[in-house]
């Protein structure tokens, strides 16, 4: 058993059927029957060809549509949904995000259309069907990027860890080859940022007056930060930027995450006996 198939099955007791076999159906229909919720994630039609249909397909691309039975797969929906097109360097190749977000993304929006389902039972007395589709999450996750594409034509573009609206808002690297996450959001942060990181020279140069301007010259200006951060450590940095009001943070590894404080005050971590 994988550590990822017990982390998103925690809680749950499990039991085993081969639903070709008419003693396992009729395992499935006594639990079916004492159940509010039931979850398949067959491609459509193997759920009616098994004699379990509603039907309630939790697949790559749902029920309906021309690749309405094809197999869904997480990373196939990153890219063909457009995940992937936004993500990787400037320069680079499209990569596949760090973790299996379309499908958790779809888990969620399933968890959140069950509860309305069964509210909906509950005023009605009629059962509801959900259709959910890896696909149609990604696309619904284009947020930003979708809406810049249906009102002014733009086509999105892949930005590494950079902002693609806001300069300087990137990750750099520090004098012990850890990363620092650090953004200025506005003209005023910009001149705190300059303050803090000892550039105000940087407020005087007409290539950096605006955000508009920044954002024109995103690659002169990343290069003179990045620069200015390689002089300090990771943990000096932070020293220097606190209370600065400006977006930072170190970029850390999985153990250091484990460890944050933040994380222990928010009980993330809990050990088993």
């Amino acid at each position: 058993m994988s550590f990822y198939f017990a982390s998103v099955n925690r809680n749950r007791r499990s039991a085993t059927l081969d639903l070709k076999r008419k003693e396992a159906l009729d395992i499935l229909y006594r639990l079916a029957k004492d159940s509010d919720v039931l979850v398949e994630n067959f491609m459509p039609g193997k759920a009616d060809e098994l004699g379990i249909g509603y039907d309630t397909p939790v697949a790559g691309y749902g029920s309906r549509g021309p690749y309405s039975n094809r197999a869904g797969y997480d990373a196939i929906a990153a890219a063909e949904g457009g995940l992937m097109h936004i993500t990787g360097k400037r320069d680079g190749p499209p990569v596949r995000p760090g973790l299996g977000m379309v499908d958790m993304y779809t888990g969620l929006y399933m968890h959140g259309a069950t509860p309305a389902a069964l509210e909906a039972r509950r005023r009605t007395g009629r059962g509801q069907k959900l259709d959910a589709s890896s696909f149609e999450t990604q696309i619904s996750l284009l947020i930003n990027v979708g809406v810049n594409w249906f009102n002014l034509g733009l086509e999105g573009q892949r930005f590494g860890s950079a902002h693609p609206s806001i300069v300087p808002y990137n990750t750099y690297q520090t004098r012990d080859h850890a990363h620092l996450a650090l953004g200025a959001n506005n003209d005023r942060q910009f001149k705190v940022l300059a303050e803090r990181i000892g550039r105000v020279d940087l407020l005087d140069d007409p290539r950096f007056r605006t955000n508009e301007l920044r954002v024109e010259n995103r690659t002169l200006l990343d290069g003179i930060v990045n620069a200015v951060i390689k002089e300090r450590t990771v943990d000096e940095w932070i020293v220097a930027l606190e209370g600065s009001g400006l977006a930072h943070g170190p970029v850390n590894t999985i153990e250091k995450d484990f460890a944050h404080p933040q994380a222990t005050a928010g009980r993330m971590i809990e050990c088993g006996p």
